[in-house]
């Protein structure tokens, strides 16, 4: 049982790695630092949108209008870090 929540945890890390990469891919594109128009920069952001909308959509349709301000991935990383800690405090101690 240990292993599957270590894997749990595995993937929720990498999983943040994702967020963060995507929110920074997101303001390089704004800002014009680098172009969509290139192939190897697309195919990143088309994968990191890929795995992450899904997860961010629902949290932007629940959150209020804050104008050009983004905060969903905000609040998906305070809820991952919640479920790390919840699995480290209360439920990794108590598996044998």
């Amino acid at each position: 049982m240990r292993a599957v929540l270590d894997l749990l945890l595995l993937i929720l890390r990498l999983y943040t790695y994702l967020i963060v990469a995507s929110a920074i891919l997101s303001w390089l594109v704004a800002f014009n630092v680098v172009n969509v128009r290139n192939d190897l920069v697309r195919s990143i952001w088309n994968a990191l949108n890929a795995l992450t909308e899904p997860v961010l959509r629902p949290i932007r349709q629940i959150t209020p209008n804050l104008g050009g301000i983004d905060i969903s991935p905000i609040i998906l990383l305070l809820l991952i870090f919640l479920i790390q800690d919840i699995i480290w405090q209360y439920i990794y101690p108590n598996v044998y």
